[in-house]
């Protein structure tokens, strides 16, 4: 059995309270990808300390040469792309193409974050007073704490971790339990890079012990979290009282609207892969389908046939359309909203149970799942499931479209499918979603533009992008009279 180590002050280290935590493959309940340190309160302290410790000389070393380390990082994870794509699909039951692609995305973040080493931080302004120069630079908040979800093990550490670094932070790094294995592997990365000592920590353990305690820890300058938007409001709660900066990323409940000008085959697919991709478990996931009346059932029906062509397995072969649930918690979730859904009346159409023949019986695997007759006050169109479960619903206008996309607690991500651009202008000018796309799906994020949501999907900083730099930094005004 592997165990994996906390990292801090540059070095590998068990903790002393003697426990593990086993990563246990969502794909087949009695196999454990590997251990991880169940840490305590004290080394959240220490990881913190040895951030606090290093963060002035990785300040000082400049934006160039902090870049350059994150080169390396970039070729030393090309170097262990399958090796860590396929502890990903073990540990998290993303199918292999799909972690194949998220490493390779978190390759690309490395290397753009690293290009940020070279691009300006910061502008000349125009002074009133004669004989004078006045500009802005950046500087780094100082030690910053990174909180990430299961659901991207590579690609989300990673678009925190390299702007928070290239930008002159000391980071402190806790993954989820359910992918702390993959994220062990990730910080190797940056270790064998050669990075100095204390620049980045890396500390396991559960929620209630280490999470809390570093989202409470008073020496943190800045803390960002993704996850569930009970939990982000607990961090927001903690940095206010702390008056630490903070940023969140939490839930979504996306909507895709289709018009009745829609192209059926591209909105089908697009919905197909936004919805049962990654067995739904993104924040960006399709989950309400509004469809106008005059497409409704021949969109439905191409939806039924095309969903009975998906594969369902462990993930590792390369023809596997969707794995299994990440775990048998977030499983549970999803078998619990489906029930849900059937006792508010809705129409299950689709799937639906919980798969258990032959090998998948020792997994978290679920059909995916589609409901009709669906009304936009049930639980079902309103709470974030998580899981490969949409909901139809039929609507006479655009107008009354973008109303029902709009009657939510979430603004994350909208999509739409029209050929009528005076549609898709009306649609971008009103939907209110961080992240609009016109005859694309709803989950799709590009690394170079900002990432974030509106309502209770996110607070304002964005992520991504030359965004990130708003959250990572702080601006100072300098101004200098010749005499």
């Amino acid at each position: 059995m592997v165990v994996f180590q906390n990292y801090i002050n540059g070095e590998w280290l068990s903790s002393k309270s003697g426990e593990l935590i086993d990563s246990i493959s969502p794909a087949n309940r009695f196999e454990v990808v590997g251990q991880i340190q169940a840490s305590t309160i004290d080394e959240v302290e220490i990881a913190v300390q040895a951030a606090t410790e290093a963060k002035k000389a990785w300040r000082k070393l400049g934006q160039y040469q902090r870049g350059q380390y994150l080169y390396r990082v970039a070729e030393i994870l090309e170097e262990n792309l399958q090796d860590i794509a396929e502890t990903l699909t073990r540990e998290m039951g993303k199918t292999l193409p799909e972690a194949i692609g998220e490493t390779s995305r978190g390759i690309a973040i490395l290397r753009y974050y690293a290009a940020e080493g070279m691009r300006k931080d910061g502008d000349v302004i125009p002074s009133s007073e004669k004989d004078a120069l006045m500009f802005t630079k950046r500087t780094p908040l100082g030690v910053v704490g990174i909180i990430t979800p299961w659901n991207f093990p590579v690609a989300i550490p990673i678009w925190k971790i390299a702007p928070a670094l290239v930008y002159g932070n000391a980071v402190v790094f806790k993954p989820a339990s359910e992918s702390a294995v993959t994220a062990a592997k990730i910080v190797e990365c940056f270790n064998r890079a050669g990075l100095p000592k204390g620049v980045l920590n890396f500390i396991t353990g559960k929620g209630s012990t280490v999470g809390d305690a570093l989202i409470n820890n008073k020496h943190l300058n800045g803390i960002t979290f993704t996850g569930s938007e009970q939990t982000g409001k607990l961090v927001a709660e903690a940095a206010s009282r702390n008056n630490v900066k903070y940023q969140l990323e939490m839930g979504g409940k996306n909507p895709v609207i289709v018009l009745n000008d829609a192209d059926i085959e591209s909105a089908v697919a697009g919905v197909l892969s936004g919805a049962f991709k990654s067995t739904g478990q993104k924040c960006t996931a399709s989950s309400r389908v509004i469809l106008e009346a005059g497409i409704y059932d021949k969109f439905k029906e191409h939806l039924l046939s095309e969903s009975a062509k998906i594969t369902i397995d462990n993930g590792l072969e390369t023809t596997t359309w969707m794995g299994p649930c990440a775990s048998e918690s977030q499983l549970n979730t999803v078998l619990e909203y489906i029930e849900i859904g059937k006792q508010e009346g809705a129409s299950l159409i689709f799937g639906g149970n919980r798969l258990e023949q032959g090998e998948l019986a020792n997994g978290f695997y679920v059909e995916p799942t589609i409901f009709e007759d669906v009304a936009p006050s049930m639980r079902i169109a309103r709470e974030e499931i998580f899981g490969p479960v949409i909901a139809l619903i039929k609507v006479d206008s655009l107008e009354e479209a973008i109303s029902v996309a709009n009657d939510s607690d979430y603004g994350l991500s909208a999509s739409l499918y029209t050929t009528n651009i005076g549609a898709a202008l009306e649609f971008i000018d009103d939907v209110e979603a961080g992240l609009v796309r016109v005859n694309a799906e709803s989950a799709g994020v590009e690394l170079q533009a900002p990432f974030g949501g509106m309502k209770s999907s996110s607070t304002g900083t964005r992520e991504q992008g030359e965004a990130a730099k708003e959250f990572y930094t702080a601006v100072k005004t300098v101004f200098i009279k010749s005499k």
